[in-house]
């Protein structure tokens, strides 16, 4: 199997302020195109899209093509199970949503302290494990945003468990918060497989500063800046899938470009990789992947993702006398709460994936454009 996955997380959208306009046309012309090129896997989840990726999946992919030739990832979203028999009603509705009689990959959706101690006392990985069993899932994992003791302990309590799925790239490596390599050390630890979700960080890792992309240009010409990234990701040892939630079909023709015969960054490249870090870590302040978990559960329906980018880009160019960020912020305020509005409830704190400090963030923020 070829080590590049189709992520359902971030597909093209007709209406960019609907995450259920989903352009299905154009997903069928991207799905044709990376089955036709010899990549299989496919990414999905029951909330991505505003619940209905998982829906495009059956249409674009699984109701067009030989279920034989593709492999279907989804995850049960334990954040919203209430009570046990919650692990088999959804897992259900998945297998018709996505149109399938078997999953071949099966994870328990987005661990951490909390989410772990709810699977736990639904029994969750029971569950999977009879899923299993009964032939409905091929191989079951989790995908995981916690500490490395967290991590450590799961696989240590849960040996039933396959693969593991970590957020990992080159910015995080050693950032002191996801704490990315000693995540993939664990699992190196305990012999499990990886996937690797965002290794571009939301397009983070593409809109890198001027001096970062020439480093890069310096060594490859051609390459897009995402190849640097999705090529870091796709060189750790162990890793045997990379996800990219691609959104557009240029997107998806330049990652299969250089994944279709994958090379390991050579040396001068990860020295390459290294210096950028540095370069970026001095640049952006904000590290927000805009995955919009914090976004759904907001009182002030405060467009937080977005902030934080138009902050970021702000911080970027402030020596400019003139900046697009204050008109696209003031847009955004007519529809949505302002940084301001917030009231520290912290709700989007417990589910950010990045374990940002939000409700602080976010005067900073009001501070710059308010």
């Amino acid at each position: 199997m070829k080590n590049l996955g189709f992520g359902f997380m971030r597909l093209p959208l007709l209406n960019k302020e609907d995450a259920k306009s989903v352009d299905i046309k154009q997903v069928e012309q991207m799905v044709d195109a990376f089955l036709e090129q010899g990549f299989t896997y496919f990414d999905t989840a029951y909330m991505y899209h505003s619940y209905t990726s998982e829906i495009v999946l059956r249409e674009t992919l699984v109701k067009r093509h030989d279920r034989s030739k593709f492999t279907v990832a989804s995850k049960l979203p334990v954040m919203f199970l209430k009570k046990e028999e919650d692990n088999e009603k959804i897992f259900n509705e998945q297998l018709t949503k996505c149109g399938v009689d078997y999953f071949d990959y099966y994870l328990l959706h987005s661990l951490d302290t909390d989410n772990y101690a709810n699977a736990m006392r639904l029994n969750s990985f029971e569950f999977v494990s009879r899923m299993k069993a009964a032939g409905k899932v091929k191989k079951m994992g989790f995908s995981f945003h916690g500490s490395p003791e967290l991590l450590d302990e799961i696989l240590t309590n849960h040996p039933e468990v396959e693969f593991v799925q970590l957020q990992l790239n080159y910015i995080d490596w050693e950032h002191k918060g996801i704490r990315s390599r000693e995540c993939y050390e664990v699992a190196r630890k305990h012999n499990k497989p990886i996937i690797v979700m965002e290794p571009v960080k939301g397009g983070t890792l593409v809109n890198i500063p001027e001096k970062a992309q020439e480093t890069f240009r310096n060594i490859h010409p051609d390459m897009s800046v995402a190849s640097w990234a999705i090529r870091y990701a796709a060189s750790r040892e162990g890793v045997f899938m990379v996800l990219s939630g691609m959104s557009d079909m240029s997107q998806l023709q330049d990652n299969m470009s250089y994944m279709q015969d994958f090379r390991p960054l050579s040396e001068e490249e990860e020295a390459a990789v290294a210096s950028v870090v540095k370069i970026i870590n001095d640049s952006v302040t904000i590290p927000c992947t805009s995955c919009g978990y914090c976004v759904d559960g907001c009182p002030k329906k405060i467009a937080i993702p977005q902030y934080f980018a138009l902050f970021n880009a702000q911080k970027q160019e402030i020596k400019k006398p003139f900046t697009v960020q204050q008109g696209y912020y003031e847009t955004l305020c007519e529809t949505h709460g302002k940084a301001s509005d917030c009231i520290a409830c912290k709700k989007c704190e417990s589910v950010c994936p990045q374990h940002l400090k939000i409700a602080k963030l976010l005067k900073e923020v009001s501070y710059m454009f308010e």
